[in-house]
């Protein structure tokens, strides 16, 4: 299983000549690096440029709607995004969840809508500081089952879960990223969690990666040698700066993965 980072940019650049030279540079600064799976996902407006500039990346969504078509001014269908040549597609993120007023029942709507039209649904899950200290966050387990609830059991191998917690976001006062010992434990929990909703087969072949002030010195940190961890990283920041996110994918592809 190959490690996944996704390059989250979140509402950056400002421009697509902007977004469309960071890809560029991406693309080039990653070439070489083999055994890792590297996604870039770019605000709505630029993800026919940066598909057009990294074609050796993935696409991928910040967001969707779940619905497939209608009256809905604003937003962005499955099936629109499956049009561009979008492979997965970030749900629940923290920042939607405050900013937007995600909950639990929506992203489980778009976690179906996504499978329903082939794109991998990216899962996002973590607690706020107030958990930080917790052996067992109750956010995760609750956030993880809000979002997969009904979903058919062998359609659970095909998403991805982000584990991030809000705490250690770059862009939050105080942020800090999580040790890699805490996030392997938290691997751990998650996939007992998916153990208990699929089976134990089904849940060794789900990824887990891990969100969180993530940068080129710290990130193969995170991404286990075998099951028990992390299998791959989502980048905020670090994502906007071409030669850092290039020395982030090198050191992710350097680890050696579990097969």
């Amino acid at each position: 299983m190959k490690p996944l980072v996704i390059a989250n940019w979140k509402m950056n650049p400002p421009s697509r000549t902007s977004a469309r030279d960071l890809a560029l540079r991406i693309a080039r600064n990653i070439r070489g690096a083999r055994g890792v799976e590297v996604a870039i996902a770019p605000p709505f407006p630029f993800l026919e440029t940066v598909r057009r500039a990294a074609r050796s990346v993935r696409l991928a969504g910040q967001d969707v709607f779940s619905k497939p078509e209608g009256p809905f001014t604003g937003a962005v269908s499955p099936p629109m995004l499956r049009d561009l040549g979008v492979s997965y597609c970030i749900v629940g993120h923290s920042e939607r969840r405050r900013h937007f007023c995600e909950t639990n029942e929506s992203v489980n709507q778009k976690v179906k809508a996504l499978l329903a039209a082939g794109i991998t649904p990216v899962v996002a899950i973590g607690e706020d500081a107030g958990e930080a200290n917790a052996v067992v966050p109750k956010a995760i387990a609750t956030e993880l089952h809000g979002a997969l609830a009904g979903v058919p059991r062998r359609l659970l191998r095909k998403i991805v879960v982000a584990y991030e917690p809000v705490w250690a976001i770059s862009t939050n006062p105080g942020a800090r990223p999580d040790t890699p010992d805490n996030a392997t434990r938290r691997a751990i929990y998650i996939r007992k969690l998916l153990a208990k909703m699929a089976g134990g087969r089904i849940a060794e072949g789900v990824r887990i990666i891990y969100g969180g002030s993530t940068n080129a010195k710290n990130a193969a940190s995170f991404i286990a040698d075998d099951i028990r961890g992390m299998d791959g990283v989502l980048v905020g920041g670090a994502s906007l700066r071409a030669d850092e996110f290039g020395a982030l994918v090198k050191a992710v592809a350097a680890r050696r993965r579990r097969p």
